[in-house]
């Protein structure tokens, strides 16, 4: 349990958030959220004790251990994978390597054997007789074969580490979990081990996530970080945002009656029951519904992009065609090798693979950046294609303000008119006057998203388009595009995107492809596809 008492800080006299009350407790998951710069990494370096609070203090149960995701990828570069892990449970370490030290002494006195003695009581107290199986069926479970156990971190890559972090962090059943973005850089499979893992954990966890499927298959709570003022919320991410959202429209509706409002917002929740009920959520498992409260449901001040794609024209009966295409890197990296499908009419299709490499390649292909290897692809002739690239640095090399450079890319460059879409993506007057080359990394996508916009395009094609973006504006692009009735291909980490958008899934691999209409969810849990795409990847 932690404990959070009147808590309060500020940055050069300017404060971030005070009078902080809150109560974090065992057998719940809290997810915080709130918009870039609310400070939620700053809440939890302070829950951790990594950053003094201006005010105010926080407490854990006596005896309690706190476990925190480590974010320094270089931190243990020296140590082997496995002792990485253990490290983890820094009480178990500390025995081990003093245990180690006194055993090694060549003068082993009778005051040495009963320090021992000691050590050797505590270690097996903590777990310690089965600590190494322990953390290796994390790493296992993570991804990370036994062949890389005994392995230096050093020579991991940057995904591997970021698993044995996690497993880290995981080690020794803390009383306390704290995770700061942990699906970053996982693949979709290990996002689901994660999710099932802290589905039966039993103790007290605090995650910070962009990752709103993540979000809501594992948290209890929702801490709400928003203008200098941080409250929880009973239920997942999906009940608070569509909660909020239906506190805003009453909130606008002046003229209704308090008892309607009350009725509708009771009626909210028992819909949002009947469906959470049926599912096998964590939030479920854990009662959360238990815990709803109507008073609690309040509008949120959180402003959303006007995401809002409006095809010039439909699309004709051809989309695009693709015969046998191919593509090796120059290094002889084959990415991908003789691929055929159709894009049909209304498609919206998830586009996976193991690398990366291959759907970017794919994307630049049928953008005409890329020439392939071999093989064909055509456009139909009705087709208007709009491009969201995984890198887009190349779009802000310019110093030039934001109306010239959306300009750029428009037929009509009337300030006003370039303006509107500008303030559609949330960029006010202060903002526009910035050089395209100092924005921020989520100022950048929205600028692209506003580019895209401008073309009316009938088919987009996103290359992880949730990238640097926060959570407002992932939300109005997820539903924009879930209604969006031209033809979409798309590859993302953010699995609530691709569930809640695509209608089919097209996976490409060095030796071919799979191609299934089929929800995103049953394609990932279906074991006869699971054993397929092993074969192909593995042969």
């Amino acid at each position: 349990m932690i404990t959070v008492t009147d808590l309060a800080i500020q940055f050069n006299k300017k404060p971030l958030f005070e009078e902080v009350n809150l109560k974090f407790s065992p057998g719940n998951c809290y997810g915080v959220i709130g918009a870039n710069g609310a400070g939620k990494s700053t809440f939890l370096k302070i829950l951790s004790g990594q950053l003094d609070s201006t005010k105010g203090f926080v407490e854990m149960a006596p005896g309690e251990r706190l476990s925190v995701l480590v974010q320094d990828h270089f931190a243990f570069d020296e140590h082997t994978v496995l002792d990485t892990v253990l490290i983890g449970h820094k009480h178990l370490w500390e025995n081990m390597q003093r245990k180690n030290e006194l055993y090694s002494k060549p003068d082993f006195s009778d005051a040495d054997g009963e320090e021992v003695a000691k050590l050797e009581e505590q270690f097996g107290e903590m777990g310690g007789w089965t600590a190494e199986s322990d953390a290796a069926n994390l790493l296992s479970g993570l991804g990370i074969k036994e062949d890389l156990h005994y392995m230096l971190m050093k020579d991991l890559s940057g995904k591997q580490k970021v698993k044995v972090l996690l497993a880290q962090a995981l080690f020794g059943n803390p009383d306390n979990l704290l995770l700061d973005e942990p699906t970053n850089d996982l693949d979709l499979e290990t996002v689901l081990w994660l999710e099932d893992y802290l589905a039966n954990f039993p103790n007290t966890v605090i995650v910070v996530s962009h990752d709103r499927h993540f979000l809501d298959n594992v948290c209890t709570d929702i801490v709400d970080i928003d203008y200098g003022k941080i409250r929880m919320f009973s239920g997942n991410y999906t009940f608070w945002y569509e909660s909020s959202q239906l506190a805003l429209r009453q909130q606008a509706a002046q003229n209704k009656k308090a008892e309607e409002k009350r009725k509708e917002l009771m009626e909210f929740i028992s819909r949002f029951s009947a469906n959470v009920a049926k599912s096998k959520q964590t939030t479920s498992r854990k009662k959360m519904l238990e815990k709803l409260n109507i008073e609690e449901i309040a509008p949120s001040t959180r402003r959303y992009p006007g995401i809002i794609f409006t095809p010039e024209r439909p699309a004709g009966d051809k989309v695009l065609e693709i015969r046998d295409l191919s593509y090796t890197m120059e290094d002889g990296t084959k990415l991908f090798d003789e691929i055929s499908f159709n894009v049909e009419k209304n498609d919206k299709i998830c586009l996976l693979s193991h690398d990366v490499r291959a759907t970017t390649a794919l994307y630049r292909i049928l953008n005409g950046e890329l020439q392939p290897t071999s093989g064909t692809f055509s456009w139909g002739t009705t087709i208007s294609m709009a491009y969201l690239p995984l890198d887009n640095t190349s779009f802000f090399d310019k110093k030039i303000d934001l109306t010239n450079w959306l300009a750029q890319f428009s037929p009509n460059t009337e300030d006003f008119f370039l303006r509107q879409y500008l303030g559609k993506m949330l960029f006010g007057s202060d903002d526009i006057k910035k050089t395209c080359n100092v924005l921020s990394g989520g100022e950048k996508m929205r600028c692209m998203i506003a580019k895209m916009m401008l073309s009316n395009p009938n088919v987009v094609m996103l290359d992880h388009p949730t990238n640097h973006l926060d959570m407002e504006s992932i939300q109005a692009f997820n539903n924009n595009m879930k209604t969006y009735p031209g033809n979409i291909l798309m590859t993302s980490h953010d699995h609530e995107f691709i569930r809640s958008v695509c209608n089919r899934v097209i996976e490409i691999t060095p030796n071919g492809t799979i191609d299934k209409y089929m929800d995103f969810e049953e394609y990932m849990q279906d074991e006869a596809i699971k054993e397929k795409r092993e074969a192909m990847y593995g042969a």
